[in-house]
Parts: C-alpha cells; sequence; structure tokens
C-alpha cells in the first residue's frame, strides 16, 4: 500500500483542498474518505470554481460592451423573455421580478432609456400605467451575446443522459441551498436584490 501523497501547495487547486485549508478538520471532515475520493471532490469543486469564473467573465464582458450593472442587464433579459412571450411589463411587474423598490425601478429605466436601451409609453388599458419595451438594437444585443451563451449551455444540458441530470440537478440544488444565506436558527433567509 502506497504511503499517502501529500497535496501540492502551489497546485491551482489547493486552496480548494481540505488537507491544506483545513488540517485539523475543524470544519470539512475528511478522515473516511481515500485521496483518490478527496482529490475528486476537489476537481468537482475546481470545475465549478472554473464555470464561474467564465461565467463571471461573460457576465462582466456583456455588460460593459453595453455600459450596464447585473441588474440592467437581467432586467434586459426578462424585457426580451417578456417580448418573447407576448407579456407586456409594467415598471410594478419589473421591480417585482428584479426584487428592487419602485424608486430604484424608476432609477434604472431611467438609466436604461436614457442609453437607448428601452422605450416607455403609455399601457394600453390602464392610463395610469407605462409599459416598458425593449428597443430592437438592444434586443438584438442582448439576445446575441446572452442568448448565444444559454444556447451553448441548453447544448451541454441536452448532452447529458435523463439521469444524468437529474444527479446534476440535485447537486447543484444542494450546492445553491449553501449559497443562500441562513438565520441564525438554521432557517433560510432571501435578501432581496438592492444593486440597482
Amino acid at each position: 500500500m502506497d504511503a499517502p501523497r501529500e497535496p501540492d501547495v502551489q497546485h491551482a487547486n489547493a486552496l480548494l483542498d481540505p488537507r491544506i485549508i483545513d488540517p485539523a478538520q475543524e470544519l470539512v471532515s475528511h478522515g473516511g474518505l481515500a485521496d483518490e475520493e478527496i482529490e475528486q471532490i476537489v476537481r468537482v469543486l475546481a470545475g465549478i470554481r472554473d464555470w464561474r469564473e467564465a461565467e463571471q467573465e461573460i457576465g462582466f464582458r456583456s455588460r460593459s460592451d453595453m455600459k450596464l450593472n447585473e441588474t440592467d442587464m437581467k432586467a434586459l433579459r426578462f424585457l426580451v423573455a417578456a417580448k418573447n412571450q407576448g407579456t407586456i411589463v409594467t415598471p410594478k411587474l419589473l421591480s417585482d421580478h428584479l426584487g428592487i423598490s419602485t424608486a430604484s425601478t424608476t432609477k434604472l429605466l431611467d438609466r436604461l432609456a436614457a442609453a437607448g436601451h428601452i422605450e416607455r409609453a403609455p399601457h394600453p388599458t390602464d392610463r395610469r400605467a407605462l409599459v416598458i419595451t425593449i428597443t430592437r438594437r438592444t434586443h438584438e444585443r442582448v439576445r446575441d451575446s446572452v442568448g448565444r451563451t444559454h444556447a451553448q449551455r441548453w447544448e451541454v444540458a441536452a448532452s447529458l443522459t435523463p439521469e444524468e441530470r437529474e444527479v446534476v440537478i440535485g447537486f447543484l440544488q444542494r450546492l445553491a441551498a449553501t449559497a443562500r444565506p441562513t438565520t441564525g436558527d438554521g432557517g433560510q433567509r432571501s435578501e432581496p436584490d438592492q444593486s440597482a
């Protein structure tokens, strides 16, 4: 039987390896796992990190090209989806979708309108309300950047077997639960996005 290999601190995945970052196992219990299992788990975490970094880079480039922040881009993606479904978007509907205040929504809409990304028009049936639509040029730009990325992700997910998809779904849902803020009693709390 070979002696356990010492993990390489210089390796790119070293900060994901509990043998390096938590050798006393104060946070991560890894005592019952073989080195090969630990290394496989580290590769899973490295894959998540690599995907997250690539995703952030794509999002940053898309937002930078259009001079948008993350909430602005979320609003535009929502407007694209609404347009594709024939849904009328009001400031209230957008505010609810983004989880931001009406004041923040007004600022967001002013920014997007000034940049030529959206248009406001009277609501067809409610004289007090406005309808928000995405401009044709912005719709095409969002579709070309975000749409292509989504299509590539779709192809990757479609290439999995139904059983593999269920494993991935379960894993990602459990992983997402670890990223949500919790209350002191262990319950989960959702924080609204106030980045507008």
